[in-house]
């Protein structure tokens, strides 16, 4: 077999643990919760820290590939991506879990800011089309199994198997990437910026720990304060030394061109509502109405073959239908299916979810495919990569920011309707009721409640839970409304760079020439 197919096997592999762990995790978290005697804040940072290495390394990592070579960046993406997935099946605490967690998400980084290059390095022609499309094909595969997968490996075999099964995998691709991949890099490559990456890295860490700190304690806290504000002082001196430094990491003058910002934005909405509030929906399924992870991951694949469908046909159609019409009114379905979604009380049954979940999907499938096209097609080719990091960049704080704040306002949501909701006797017990839910620890709450009361006790449960996740439902939707209107003014036909026509003007320095 000709080296180049043995490339897209081994780029596959790695994309396909990747984005698969996505989705995977999610369901298993009830289940990590309680092996792990984990709090419901280790649960955010469990996904968390992987969406934050992730998003802090890849704009560096890309840089690093120019520099020093794409297949060695890769093949040490595989490793430690591997070795991570090694230690989280392997974790004692959730601490250990959380730091393989990491570990996950600085290789991801390497991975996901290589794949694309090697493909386009070792593709020419119709057959690069061919290429890009089984990976593309490869992506939503994984996402669309994630949620069952996780759901049966969590079931019939343990939440560790869901990284224990990337390990062979990971060791496949590693052989095959160093027998038989080529190796490539820029002649022209500059120095990565350390300077941005060190702020960028901190400013995130900083304002996603006070929110999730936020949800532990209260937002008057002198340390959720601190945390945020000093967040946002180091994302500042991040924008301000950016815009300073020779070879930045992140040129914020493509924020200029208004469908650049517009896909930014719209990339932001579409993780930061649908697959940060992915978690609250599994845990309304396990652990207030008792279903098994591969119960939950099965109502959850729903919303994921949805989007499957309407993916294949955006794909499709992308190349003929402007770009804003696929985005704006995708995240408007997004929108509309979570507000469908919102009326739950104490009685609901999981079927009462379904229609927004379909409706949702739909929207998501729209939105994801013409999303990376429309970042690197406002941009000059040498941009290219860069545009394409930024907007990965932009989905992965939108759902590390949307789980902690979502988590911060369920915990306040979920405190304030029990309140009103236990028994009387009960009434001033809110406090340690929401303790065990963000614990994990409801049956063994409810086995400890006085037996006459125990039915009352579940009921006010279920009851806040809904509530609160309505709370949820309608703050998730806002964002993904808020992605489509700015998708709509924003995404304009004129700014897309034309095969063979000069590039629009997006940077106030000159770049080198794209290397090949």
């Amino acid at each position: 077999m000709d080296k180049k197919w043995w490339t897209l096997i081994a780029v596959c592999a790695g994309m396909f643990m990747l984005l698969l762990d996505v989705t995977i995790v999610i369901v298993a978290q009830p289940a990590i919760q309680s092996g792990l005697h984990a709090s419901f804040s280790d649960v955010q940072w469990t996904l968390d820290a992987y969406a934050l290495t992730l998003a802090s390394l890849l704009l560096t990592s890309g840089s690093l590939a120019d520099r020093y070579g794409r297949r060695l960046l890769f093949t040490i993406g595989l490793a430690i991506f591997t070795a991570g997935s090694l230690l989280c099946g392997l974790a004692v605490n959730p601490l250990m879990l959380i730091l393989s967690r990491s570990g996950q998400g600085i290789g991801g980084a390497m991975m996901m800011a290589t794949s694309l290059a090697l493909l386009g390095h070792s593709f020419r022609g119709r057959e690069r089309g061919v290429a890009f499309g089984v990976w593309g094909a490869v992506i939503g595969i994984a996402t669309a199994l994630g949620p069952v997968l996780g759901g049966v490996i969590t079931t019939e075999w343990d939440w560790r198997g869901i990284f224990l099964v990337n390990v062979p995998v990971g060791v496949f691709a590693l052989a095959v990437t160093i027998w038989r991949i080529e190796e490539s890099r820029s002649p022209q490559s500059a120095a990565p910026d350390w300077a941005g990456f060190v702020l960028l890295t901190g400013g995130l860490i900083s304002f996603v720990y006070g929110l999730i700190r936020a949800g532990e304690s209260s937002w008057s806290n002198a340390g959720v304060i601190g945390c945020l504000a000093g967040g946002v002082v180091l994302l500042a001196a991040f924008g301000v030394t950016e815009s300073r430094v020779a070879h930045p990491m992140f040129d914020l003058s493509l924020l200029r061109v208004p469908t650049f910002s517009g896909g930014a934005i719209a990339a932001f909405a579409m993780n930061g509502s649908l697959y940060a509030i992915l978690l609250y929906f599994v845990i309304y399924l396990q652990d207030v109405l008792g279903y098994s992870a591969l119960g939950a991951g099965l109502r959850i694949a729903i919303l994921s073959a949805a989007q499957l469908v309407t993916s294949v046909i955006a794909g499709r159609v992308s190349e003929r239908v402007p770009t804003r019409w696929l985005i704006g009114p995708g995240l408007l379905l997004v929108g509309v299916g979570l507000i469908v979604m919102t009326g739950l009380n104490g009685g609901s049954s999981w079927t009462h979810l379904i229609p927004g979940f379909v409706v949702a999907g739909f929207g998501g499938g729209l939105v994801n495919p013409p999303l990376a096209s429309t970042a690197i097609g406002v941009v000059p080719p040498q941009k290219a990569g860069m545009a394409s990091g930024v907007n990965s960049t932009f989905r992965q704080v939108g759902i590390a920011t949307g789980i902690a704040a979502l988590g911060s306002i369920f915990t306040a949501q979920i405190q304030s309707h029990l309140s009103g909701a236990l028994p009387p006797a009960l009434a001033g017990s809110a406090g340690t009721v929401v303790n065990a839910v963000r614990q994990g620890s409801v049956g063994q709450l409810l086995a400890s409640v006085p037996a006459a009361e125990r039915g009352a006790v579940g009921l006010a449960l279920r009851s806040s839970f809904a509530a609160a996740l309505n709370e949820l439902l309608y703050v998730t939707a806002g964002l993904a409304f808020v992605g489509a209107v700015c998708a709509m003014l924003l995404i304009r036909r004129k700014d897309f760079v034309q095969h063979g026509a000069p590039a629009p003007a997006v940077a106030g320095r000159e770049t080198a020439p794209e290397a090949v």
